[in-house]
């Protein structure tokens, strides 16, 4: 017997990021009694500044963003009750395609085994039971996402350690849902031109290729309260236009795909630690 913790590990690519995919797991282990360990990887320098000025605007200043987005993070940690936070503080890379993709010091100009060295240290620390990263496209084929995924893999790899490793992501029949909701909140969006609407379709994954459905219904009041603490990405938060009670009805289940497992525990799952406790 072990007087450590069992211990979940999300890592993520920027603030925020912990909130939108992983904030319902976050909070409801965390009040199970497990230790949340949150590792975030760039400092969210690419986001959007003070009264909404983007990268590249006159007066976006990414040093003075990262400030602001490093307290909106604390912040949200307090809500999600998550144990220990780890800042690895790579410079934000932008979304696909931006010049800061080339940037010295940029999360995506970083050699795989540089980061992966850095959070295999974090893996022998904290001996997480449980990882949970973005799959091989970063969900949606952010750089920072990417990177953080082949961060994670490499690292489990160096360490030789053997947690449920878990990749999140989004049932199709959901994404198509937040389609027509989106639309519902914007009745003036325009439609998707076709290759736009097509790259969206292949976003997430069918229903009956999910491994892991944990319903986190009740801490959706906490979910949402971890987006809203990152007030200054709000124009990009769309879940915080729908108020709790319909973010709790949609938002109350949060998916992933398990990747990595050596408790041969049935699929599909409701649980992360299922055959761990």
């Amino acid at each position: 017997m072990t007087d450590r913790p069992l211990t979940l590990m999300a890592v993520h690519a920027h603030p925020d990021d912990e909130a939108t995919g992983t904030g319902g797991i976050l909070a409801r282990y965390a009040a199970e009694g497990v230790r949340t360990v949150l590792v975030t990887c760039t400092d969210g320098g690419c986001g959007d500044g003070p009264s909404g000025t983007k990268p590249g605007d006159p007066g976006h200043d990414p040093a003075a963003v990262a400030r602001m987005r490093r307290q909106e993070l604390e912040v949200s940690c307090e809500a999600l009750k998550i144990s220990n936070l780890e800042m690895l503080d790579y410079a934000d890379s932008g979304m696909m395609g931006w010049p800061s993709n080339d940037a010295p010091g940029s999360f995506w100009q970083t050699p795989v085994e540089e980061g992966a060295a850095r959070l295999a240290e974090l893996l022998r620390h904290y001996r997480p039971d449980v990882v949970v990263t973005y799959d091989e496209n970063g969900f949606y084929g952010h750089p920072d996402h990417i990177q953080a995924n082949r961060i994670t893999m490499a690292a489990l790899e160096m360490t030789g350690l053997t947690p449920k490793v878990y990749w999140t992501t989004m049932p199709r029949s959901m994404m198509q849902r937040f389609g027509e909701i989106m639309r519902e909140f914007h009745e003036d969006m325009p439609e998707p031109d076709p290759a736009e609407a097509a790259a969206m379709a292949e976003i997430g994954l069918p229903d009956d290729e999910i491994t892991t459905w944990v319903d986190t219904t009740a801490f959706s009041g906490q979910k949402f309260d971890a987006l809203a603490a990152h007030a200054s990405q709000g124009e990009n938060i769309f879940f915080l236009k729908m108020g709790k009670e319909r973010f709790a009805e949609l938002m109350g289940t949060e998916t992933f795909v398990r990747v990595k497992d050596t408790t041969g525990e049935a699929l599909p799952e409701n649980d992360l630690f299922a055959g761990l406790r």
